[in-house]
């Protein structure tokens, strides 16, 4: 018996939404990067793109659980003594919402070029208005 390999013209890519409003951050964030992946689909190798593009609205309405506001810090590291700036969950919200989930998400994908591709098919926004109308998204309940 022959194993399968999918081929790159065999491959179909769709447009789905999501509405990020009232989810938990982690639990979204692996569910999208597991259709960024294409493991949802019956033809997925891991050594392929095989994944479905994206789109996140209301990114700003998640919901995270305990003190995590508070407690979960981003970092950032410009390379210069003292250049080390760090910033809370709750900062990073008010100021650029999409920035957490973007994080997440990026973190569940693979560390390679491959990662890197598939995070191209991520589109998130804030708000609940997204300009990939042309695109005709379908829903995706999770």
């Amino acid at each position: 018996m022959k194993t399968y390999t999918v081929k790159e013209p065999e491959i179909t890519r769709e447009w789905f939404v999501v509405d990020a409003e009232g989810q938990t951050l982690g639990r979204l964030s692996s569910k999208i990067a597991a259709v960024l992946r294409g493991k949802h689909k019956t033809i997925f190798t891991p050594w392929m793109d095989v994944g479905d593009f994206v789109i996140i609205v209301n990114a700003a309405k998640i919901n995270v659980t305990g003190k995590r506001l508070d407690d979960k810090m981003y970092y950032n590291y410009s390379g210069y003594p003292g250049g080390m700036k760090s910033v809370n969950l709750r900062r990073q919200m008010a100021e650029h919402p999409e920035r957490a989930l973007i994080t997440a998400i990026k973190g569940m994908l693979p560390h390679n070029r491959l990662g890197r591709q598939m995070f191209k098919k991520l589109n998130v926004y804030a708000g609940p208005d997204h300009p990939h109308a042309a695109q005709q998204p379908k829903k995706l309940e999770l």
